[in-house]
């Protein structure tokens, strides 16, 4: 665990939040607290936060909501959901849409710091966020959420596909499973998973970009990864 990480918690019980702040402060945390989604959400946007805990219900923007908005903008934020919802349906949804772990309320304070630390140790081999590649038929601005062709055409990039290159660019000198992108792009654990939603998801990422494999190759049985020619800056 790196010291003084800061940690962002969004919780709208005054009370809860406090022993939240109380007990990452304790744990040598650095803590930033809102009290509804909207104002975590700025939070969140505006300054550098390690890890995010966030309470479901949540007045303005609900968790959920409020998962969605962040993993957009910071694809590599560790988040964990706590809550006093206990239906396995919840916790599927928030794993589903990004989240790392899912807390259910009540809890101790040494099982939040363990499971605090244990994203954060998780999280250290994430690639950081980059703010282009190019190749020679284009390029990538992930600030503009686009592509830009060399003939000047652009294309929206979706969620995902952003996120895919997002995650090639960070670990760009290595090969990158397929079961590495289920779990880290879709928040699934790929043990016992029969899909092809990674591959389906290149596959039309590969269309936009116009390159086929020029700008992400195909490692044969092992995953991708980004071609030799691409610039990540």
């Amino acid at each position: 665990m790196t010291a003084k990480a800061k940690v962002l918690v969004v919780e709208d019980d005054a009370a809860i939040r406090r022993g939240l702040v109380d007990a990452l402060a304790f744990g040598g945390f650095d803590v930033c607290a809102c009290g509804d989604g909207k104002e975590g959400l700025s939070a969140g946007l505006a300054g550098a936060v390690d890890l995010a805990l966030l309470d479901v219900v949540l007045p303005r923007l609900d968790g959920f909501e409020l998962l969605t908005a962040l993993r957009r903008a910071k694809p590599t934020l560790p988040v964990i959901m706590v809550t006093a919802r206990s239906a396995e349906s919840d916790r599927v949804r928030g794993l589903k849409d990004g989240a790392d772990d899912y807390v259910v309320k009540p809890f101790s304070a040494r099982e939040l710091l363990a499971r605090v630390e244990a994203v954060l140790r998780r999280s250290a081999a994430r690639p950081a966020e980059s703010g282009e590649l190019a190749w020679p038929g284009g390029r990538v601005d992930f600030a503009r959420r686009e592509i830009v062709r060399r003939d000047g055409a652009t294309e929206q990039l979706s969620d995902k596909e952003l996120a895919i290159l997002r995650y090639l660019c960070g670990a760009r000198e290595r090969v990158v499973r397929r079961d590495e992108l289920l779990e880290r792009v879709w928040g699934l654990d790929p043990r016992g998973i029969e899909t092809r939603t990674v591959d389906m998801h290149v596959a039309r990422l590969r269309e936009k970009l116009g390159g086929g494999e020029a700008v992400v190759a195909t490692v044969r049985g092992r995953g991708y990864m980004l071609a030799t020619q691409v610039e990540v800056t």
